[in-house]
């Protein structure tokens, strides 16, 4: 299964923001990685750099690479409303994100590991595939042998509150959640500029 397997520390420098969650070698080198360090003079990034900075941004945010990344941006860019927006709905409403943000997993890489592990079940089948799209309605658990693992019980024990995510309902009594619709661009708490990735397919 294809995905980014490289440095995370280094990759969140370079793109100004932690986007593979809390790191400790982040917080302290909140600066571009290099031998020079933050003593370098930066030149001023043109139009393209910035639109190329947050398509990456958002790339390795969701854990998607180039070609899923694209087919998620013509699907969107086919659907009625904007298609930014449509692209960052499109994003959250993966199974794995999903997973991620009902509190079931610490990191979204964790929570694709949980599906391509078969430990997940989406309407009650079990789904190996990180990237399904979840429709309103979708039910979302964890199979009923695998709700011991370390990473699951450790995940909701630390009474995550889904209540910010309103596009989404949990029950941690049965280690359930729904996904209600697709959130509107001010629920969704991502720093990323969709405009410029808008910008930069459209050339």
């Amino acid at each position: 299964m294809a995905r980014y397997t490289g440095p995370t520390s280094k990759k969140a420098r370079a793109l100004g923001e932690p986007i593979f969650g809390f790191d400790r070698a982040f917080e302290k080198k909140k600066y571009k990685p290099g031998q020079h360090g933050n003593s370098r003079r930066r030149r001023q990034r043109s139009d393209y750099a910035l639109q190329l900075l947050e398509k990456q941004k958002a790339k390795y945010t969701y854990g998607v690479l180039e070609r899923q990344f694209r087919n998620l941006f013509d699907k969107a860019s086919r659907r009625k409303g904007v298609t930014g927006i449509v692209l960052l709905q499109l994003l959250e409403a993966r199974l794995d994100n999903t997973v991620f943000r009902l509190g079931l997993a610490p990191t979204r890489r964790a929570a694709r590991q949980l599906v391509a592990h078969k430990h997940v079940l989406l309407n009650g089948v079990i789904t190996n595939i990180p990237s399904a799209q979840l429709r309103a309605g979708d039910v979302i658990s964890v199979r009923g042998k695998s709700r011991g693992l370390d990473v699951v019980r450790d995940s909701v024990g630390a009474k995550k509150d889904v209540r910010k995510f309103p596009w989404l309902e949990f029950n941690p009594d049965t280690v359930t959640g729904t996904f209600l619709e697709y959130p509107e661009r001010d629920q969704i708490p991502e720093k990323i500029n969709e405009q410029l990735i808008v910008e930069l397919y459209s050339k």
